[in-house]
């Protein structure tokens, strides 16, 4: 497994952040920094994605920061120039898989199939995130995925939460939780 996959597993949680206005980013990476949670996880949902992911490693050099929501390729390159250090996706787009592979960019697509962690699996991945992760089943519907995709580990998003998220930390094939919890829009 990467380096920055490594860090994202000792942290446990990824903080899913949408951020309106880049005038907001470092302070809520400082906020996360000083919170000990010196990792983010930046929505390409806006605008100021990829600004705020400049400013925010500019301000933090230290900490983990990614681009979620990750939709083309183009997106990959600007996130990738702002300074993220990895992608997440909402699905598993097979050319944004083989582009991130092929450039050494740690990538977690999002999957909710047996036929999508096949997919991943032949991509060469070892970390996907399960997504929506309590809709589409929550930790039982992930317990069934990993029983035959053994060396598989997932990193849940959608639906988790400060009540159910330490018992997806329980179970040994989840790398991290991904969730807006802890960092809600209204607070940013």
């Amino acid at each position: 497994m990467n380096t920055v996959l490594e860090k994202i597993k000792k942290m446990g949680i990824v903080p899913v952040v949408v951020i309106e206005n880049e005038k907001d980013a470092v302070s809520l990476a400082d906020a996360l920094c000083n919170g000990g949670l010196a990792c983010a996880e930046v929505t390409f949902r806006t605008a100021a994605a990829g600004e705020a992911i400049h400013l925010m490693k500019e301000a933090h050099p230290e900490m983990l920061v990614g681009a979620g929501t990750v939709l083309t390729v183009e997106q990959v390159d600007r996130a990738v120039a702002a300074g993220a250090k990895f992608i997440v996706s909402p699905g598993l787009n097979p050319k944004i898989v083989k582009y991130c592979v092929e450039k050494n960019i740690p990538i977690t697509p999002g999957i909710c199939t047996p036929s999508e962690a096949e997919q991943a699996i032949e991509n060469g991945l070892e970390v996907v995130k399960f997504f929506p992760a309590e809709p589409a089943g929550g930790l039982k519907m992930i317990k069934a995925m990993a029983a035959p995709y053994t060396g598989l580990k997932f990193m849940p998003t959608g639906g988790i939460n400060a009540t159910n998220v330490r018992e997806y930390l329980a179970y040994d094939k989840i790398l991290a939780c991904g969730g807006s919890w802890m960092v809600k829009g209204s607070l940013v």
